[in-house]
């Protein structure tokens, strides 16, 4: 099931704090940013990495209006956390960096204000708004998407996979001990095998106009069901496709060695197997159905805060300056993630990477942010790598489905 986007973006039209006739820092009407606010400061808090990629855009804004914008270095390991510490006390910054999985956290806590796109939230590509938006209102401007693909060593194997099948096939045919690698582990690994749960018509939450439903667990469809089996048949007791005992670092050294030729990972790994000589390609996740296989999306953006004494001037220097195809091609140097404004999107995609990671993000949906997401995390991949070694499919996935409810339940 896909995010319904129709209805998100509908919702968010409506539910917004501040209505801004505002006009883009490239162009419109000069004197709308002066109207937004002409004396002050926003207080930005950016991870250390993208600081310099966000200068520009600061010195702009505070040439054009007067305010000054002052950039903040943080570890993005603490951001959030002083994020939602600070706000109450009347300390923290007006806008952060963050991730929209952050948001269902952030909403509880109070400390993010609504954002007002108006008709630029249609020049962004819809899982970035999708996902910037929580039941119904949107708090983030989006930079850049982020997803799992199949890297594929293009001298081994020439041609992408057609199905999972498919993808065994050409590896076994090349002689490789792995035809296939993906990173487990011990406690299994969830996220990377979301794309195959997809193919069988199995979200984790169903979707209303508002997003995602917490009310709507599942994982415990009859299409669960019928994934859990087929993880089952490609596992210790079957094609041993799938192994607990490949961590990262084993399936990226298996791939660096060339002992696997199709490995599902993240752009955080091409650099490597570039470096290691890899010729790469990027193909989407070959489905064990005939149903698209699709990965979850992680979107990265800026949220503004509650108490933020200048949310208007805030609102302003996001959309209309965050929110320009400079800058988001600027904040993609510095990360190599593809941008979220959809003509940085094409820009960045002349880099076939970027492009294939581009391809497979269209059938992408986002990371839930939903509160509940944190009482199926710790029971999923437990129940995922048991299944891979051997335990009963239908009781295992059952039981996995009672506990995510009712821990959901309890809260």
């Amino acid at each position: 099931m896909r995010v319904n986007k129709k209805g998100l973006l509908a919702a968010g039209a409506v539910a917004v704090v501040v209505t801004l006739g505002l006009a883009g820092c490239a162009g419109g009407d000069a004197g709308s940013d002066a109207e937004a606010s002409s004396s002050g400061t926003l207080t930005v808090w950016v991870d250390a990495e993208r600081v310099d990629a966000l200068k520009g855009a600061a010195e702009a804004y505070t040439e054009k209006t007067g305010v000054e914008v002052e950039l903040v270095g943080k570890d993005n390991a603490d951001i959030k956390d002083d994020f939602i510490q600070q706000v109450p006390t009347g300390k923290g910054p007006d806008i952060t960096m963050g991730a929209h999985d952050w948001l269902g956290e952030l909403s509880t806590n109070g400390v993010v204000a609504p954002i007002e796109l108006g008709d630029s939230a249609a020049d962004y590509l819809p899982v970035a708004i999708d996902a910037s938006t929580y039941e119904g209102t949107t708090y983030m401007l989006p930079y850049a998407v982020e997803n799992i693909a199949v890297l594929r060593n293009a001298d081994l194997i020439p041609e992408a996979a057609t199905s999972f099948d498919d993808m065994i096939a050409k590896g076994q045919a090349a002689g490789l001990a792995h035809p296939f690698v993906v990173e487990q582990g011990a406690e299994g690994n969830p996220y990377h095998l979301y794309p195959f749960q997809t193919a069988f018509g199995a979200p984790v939450f169903g979707t209303n106009d508002q997003g995602y439903d917490s009310t709507d667990l599942q994982l415990g469809n009859e299409g669960g069901q019928q994934f859990a089996a087929w993880l089952s048949s490609q596992g210790k007791n079957g094609t041993g496709n799938f192994n607990t005992d490949i961590d990262g670092d084993i399936a990226k050294q298996a791939f660096l060695d060339g002992t696997a030729a199709f490995w599902l990972t993240g752009p955080w790994n091409v650099g490597a197997a570039i470096d290691g000589g890899i010729n790469v390609a990027i193909d989407t996740v070959p489905s064990p159905t005939g149903e698209a296989a699709a990965p979850f999306a992680g979107v990265k953006g800026f949220f503004i805060s509650s108490e933020s004494k200048n949310k208007v001037a805030a609102n302003d220097f996001l959309v209309n300056y965050l929110g320009t195809e400079d800058v988001q091609l600027e904040l993609f140097k510095a990360g190599n993630i593809l941008p979220a404004l959809s003509a940085a999107a094409e820009t960045a995609s002349s880099d076939p990477i970027i492009e294939g990671f581009a391809a497979v993000g269209a059938e992408a949906v986002p990371m839930p942010a939903i509160p509940a997401m944190g009482s199926v995390w710790q029971y999923w991949g437990i129940a995922e790598a048991d299944i891979i070694n051997g335990a009963d499919p239908t009781a295992t996935w059952q039981k996995l489905t009672s506990d995510v409810q009712a821990a959901i339940d309890a809260k």
